[in-house]
């Protein structure tokens, strides 16, 4: 079987005129997007700001678990009760022996639990304000992201009208070459001059040295895109024209206006954060010991473990207005928000409506070309004809050909131009290409 291949490998090789077709690597602007998106520095940082926010949100919701705390301390006064002296008036004999004096120094090591019991839902709020912050942060780094599609479009758009112009300028140089070649034989038998194919001859050099120019043009498009990617991409890749929709809403879906919507509902969230410092907080508490004297039993004069346990409430009846503040500063920053998102949708209906009118007008262009090739094409045919028969120059007819020439890349340029402007009012709009 392998032989096989081999033999029908070198069966190709050897039959005249057989190019093996080697397929070309189709670029799509929507995988563009993607990959420099990809490639980008930010790309990460999504990641990164869902590993903090897991940490943070760990260490909320451990509010609910008991605190200990280990501490030790030791004590000397140097006045205590003497019980001595109060009980010797009492008219009984000795008791004041009986009474051992306290003592004047304190031992004690500690280990001290406290418990949550109600938090006014202080907890849940701080939570609650974290996941705001994580969708605040993701959503700031894919704004920033999106702004990389100008970029990608610049590249990939240029580099589209590059290759349509090399065509187009192939075309046009087989075409003078055939037209060389015909003079050549003319010049033979002495039915034209030398001027005449100088004439083309200088129009060959003008093309090749063009074809030169889109050569190198493309090569600096090429790795400028693929730096701002972080693919490789040769210059045998094809790049297509995207498949847009004739019809484009004026929905707005950027990401700078969905920012404004979760800034607004982390704000909310610090109100909620706001209002829970106002609530009452329950807490249990308890303290193994280990002292001497143990507890508050100050007659005893050894180390011995002992415990405290208990229980209590904490209300914040009055902070001099500062929740009050707190508030109103919040609503003041919900009112920017408001105003800022108002102003940056009014901008952007206002580009779109610019842009609309670009397309508009692109479009007339583009099916008023197609109507001036045809008539070029018939007034370069007409000039063929004069220049054979005598009529005009080499020079003139070089001129109608040149005319139709530049109709057909106009077309093509305002071709490409229609398709980044549609793409454009996508971006402005904020929906994503096929």
């Amino acid at each position: 079987m392998k032989m096989k291949k081999i033999f029908m490998l070198a069966a190709f090789l050897v039959i005249p005129g057989f190019t093996p077709l080697i397929a070309q690597k189709i670029v799509t602007l929507k995988e563009c997007y993607d990959k420099a998106s990809a490639a980008s520095a930010l790309s990460g940082e999504k990641n990164t700001y869902s590993d903090i926010w897991q940490l943070n949100d760990k260490n909320l919701a451990k509010g609910w678990f008991p605190s200990l705390d280990a501490g030790g301390s030791f004590l000397y006064n140097s006045s205590v009760v003497d019980m001595s002296s109060i009980l010797g008036s009492l008219p009984i004999p000795g008791i004041a022996s009986l009474i051992p004096k306290l003592p004047h120094d304190q031992y004690k090591v500690t280990v001290d639990i406290n418990q949550v019991i109600y938090d006014g839902g202080a907890i849940k709020s701080a939570r609650e304000l974290e996941k705001a912050g994580l969708n605040v942060s993701k959503k700031e780094t894919e704004t920033d992201l999106y702004k990389l599609r100008s970029q990608v479009n610049g590249y990939y758009f240029n580099l589209l009208l590059v290759d349509r112009q090399k065509e187009l300028l192939n075309n046009y140089l087989g075409l003078i070459n055939k037209r060389i070649d015909t003079m050549e034989s003319a010049l033979a038998n002495g039915v034209i001059i030398q001027s005449d194919i100088d004439v083309m001859s200088s129009e060959k050099i003008k093309i090749e040295q063009q074809i030169r120019e889109n050569e190198i043009m493309k090569a600096s498009l090429l790795k400028q895109l693929s730096d701002l990617t972080g693919t490789g991409i040769d210059g045998d890749s094809r790049f297509i024209l995207p498949a847009l929709p004739n019809e484009i809403s004026e929905e707005l879906l950027r990401p700078e206006l969905q920012l404004f919507d979760l800034k607004k509902e982390q704000l909310s969230a610090g109100l909620k954060a706001v209002e829970s410092k106002r609530m009452p907080k329950a807490f249990g508490f308890a303290t193994l010991a280990y002292g001497n004297p143990p507890g508050n039993n100050f007659f005893k004069d050894a180390f011995e473990p002992y415990y405290i346990f208990g229980a209590g409430v904490k209300w914040n009846i009055f902070d001099w207005d500062k929740a009050k503040n707190e508030k109103e500063i919040i609503n003041k920053q919900l009112q920017i928000l408001d105003n800022r998102k108002e102003d940056l949708t009014n901008n952007l209906k206002r580009l779109l409506q610019a842009k609309k009118a670009e397309i508009e007008n692109l479009n007339s262009l583009a099916e008023s070309d197609s109507a001036l090739i045809a008539v070029r094409k018939r007034i370069t045919s007409a000039a063929e004809s004069q220049y054979n028969n005598g009529t005009i120059t080499a020079t003139e007819y070089l001129s109608e050909m040149n005319t139709e020439q530049q109709s057909m890349i106009n077309y093509e340029i305002h071709k490409i131009q229609l398709s980044m402007a549609k793409v454009e009012y996508l971006n402005i709009s904020g929906k994503d290409i096929e």
